[in-house]
């Protein structure tokens, strides 16, 4: 530190000593930084990198290999093979949907959706439960949105409040994917244990309570446009499988 101080007063800086290339580097951390969000569809640092020499991600794209070997950056056969293990099976058509949807958004990291799709489902359940109108906006589509809101509505109407936690989230794989149009959708089965509390006006417990936990597996498609600058996916379906 004493002799970075030394070197501090014995030597000034011009304008000529300064390396622009810094300030630029500087420049697109900031930026990365503040480009840097979650929920789902979020970029991670790498794929933004990769993202320059790409094309819009609403253009079609082929890696094309170089004459005498492989072109440089493209995945090798076993890579290709490995791209959507533990997310979806192998040969089927959720594994081709997840294909056609890389095709067209070049950024698209199916690990990357499947952790901002599990943080989402826990924001959505307990939006749903505190009445939190607002996320849900954000997460939903308007006919989804639509469909939660009434039901918090009548909810209220009876002076009923709620509580729930996801407890935990045992899987989350895609069942169905697929890139039609302008629309990029995935649907997701969680296999999950929620604990829910719902109580009446005067806070005696109707359902749940006494730290129970229930079981269950639900089917959830998201969907986006890959040629939105938004890199979020919304909530547009919901079932419960049996």
């Amino acid at each position: 530190m004493i002799a970075h101080s030394r070197l501090l007063r014995e030597k000034t800086l011009s304008t000529d000593d300064l390396d622009p290339s810094l300030l630029i580097f500087a420049v697109i951390a900031l930026f990365v930084l503040w480009r840097l969000r979650s929920v789902l569809g979020e970029r991670t640092e790498r794929d933004l990198r990769a993202s320059r020499g790409v094309p819009h991600p609403g253009s079609a794209f082929r890696l094309r290999p170089i004459a005498g070997g492989a072109s440089a950056g493209a995945p090798s056969r076993s890579a290709d093979e490995e791209r959507w293990k533990g997310l979806a099976e192998g040969g089927s058509k959720a594994w081709a949907g997840l294909d056609a949807i890389a095709a067209v958004d070049p950024s698209f990291s199916g690990r990357h959706f499947i952790d901002g799709a599990r943080r989402a489902y826990d924001m959505i359940v307990s939006a749903f439960a505190k009445g939190d109108r607002e996320t849900l906006r954000r997460l939903l589509s308007t006919e989804v949105y639509g469909r939660f809101a009434a039901e918090m509505d009548a909810r209220e109407e009876r002076g009923e409040t709620a509580e729930a936690a996801v407890v935990s989230i045992d899987s989350a794989t895609v069942e169905d994917a697929a890139a039609v149009g302008q629309n990029a959708t995935i649907t997701v089965r969680f296999a999950s244990r929620l604990m829910s509390t719902r109580r009446d006006r005067g806070g005696a417990v109707i359902d749940g309570g006494s730290g129970q936990t229930v079981a269950l597996v639900d089917l959830w498609t998201f969907s986006r446009d890959p040629k939105a600058q938004d890199p979020n996916w919304k909530l547009v379906a919901t079932t419960t499988a049996h």
